[in-house]
């Protein structure tokens, strides 16, 4: 693994800019569920599994509709959640990367924790492919209005339905998270529209620059992340770095690092500072 790591190493400090990609899995060494499976899931939220809901069913834009205090159940004790999570030294790792070796970054993430934003990322070089927990909009929707999620949503854990339901200032029906859900058609895209227009624009100026990707935790279930990170790849002078621990698979030149996020970019910064 140490040939990996120094080949990651190395495509670091020869990149001028820097594209970090990730899915759950980035969120695994910080405490937080990857959702992997109904399993996964269950293990999470094992009221759940007893009532039979797996996360395609929990993760369903229709309960902010038919019995909103479920549906804020499952997404208001993921937005505790997430409030309450550090992130785990491998986001510092990689802002201090990024400072160090004087890199352009962005970041393109599946997930909606806002957990790159607390690490001290900025939210102008942040995509967020599935929206963001932390904002909200009207299930209606009544407008186009997007709007920070500042509400207190206290849950019952054993039944899993939320004991206050945010709604829209503008005409008092239900709000729901700003977030691409599972056969979702109202969901409100404008906010994440303009964080693509910004990483399509970043992609330009670096279009012709050694560029390093770093991806983890992006598994192939739900692949908008990997197919990102290879179509990347395909760039001249880019090199995908996948840390994965079960599906780290990729072809050369690019490395496979079969690793957890934390112990991946532990593993590029030993070869680092040997070079310091």
């Amino acid at each position: 693994m140490n040939e990996r790591f120094a080949k990651a190493a190395e495509a670091l400090k020869n990149a001028q800019a820097l594209v970090i990609t990730t899915g759950a899995g980035m969120g695994v060494d910080s405490g937080l569920p990857d959702f992997r499976g109904d399993h996964g899931f269950w293990k999470a939220y094992p009221m759940y599994e007893r009532l039979g809901i797996s996360f395609i069913a929990a993760a369903n834009p229709a309960h902010f509709e038919r019995d909103p205090e479920f549906g804020w159940g499952f997404y208001g004790h993921r937005t505790n959640l997430y409030r309450d999570t550090i992130p785990h030294p491998g986001f510092h790792m990689l802002r201090d990367w990024s400072a160090s070796l004087g890199l352009d970054c962005f970041v393109v993430t599946s997930n909606v924790d806002g957990q790159f934003q607390k690490a001290g990322f900025s939210g102008d070089a942040i995509f967020e492919v599935h929206g963001s927990i932390h904002h909200l909009q009207c299930t209606g929707p009544c407008s186009m209005k997007i709007w920070p999620n500042r509400e207190e949503i206290p849950v019952d854990f054993e039944t899993m339905r939320a004991m206050h339901v945010p709604k829209c200032p503008d005409c008092s029906r239900v709000a729901r998270p700003n977030i691409l859900m599972f056969g979702d058609y109202s969901w409100i895209s404008d906010r994440t529209r303009a964080q693509e227009d910004r990483f399509d624009a970043f992609l330009h100026t670096h279009r012709n620059a050694p560029m390093a990707v770093i991806e983890m935790g992006a598994g192939s279930a739900i692949p908008t992340i990997r197919y990102l990170s290879e179509r990347l790849g395909q760039r001249c002078n880019a090199t995908v770095v996948r840390i994965n621990p079960r599906e780290s698979q990729i072809g050369e030149p690019h490395i496979s690092l079969p690793c957890g996020a934390l112990d991946g970019l532990q593993g590029i910064k030993s070869q680092l500072q040997k070079t310091e």
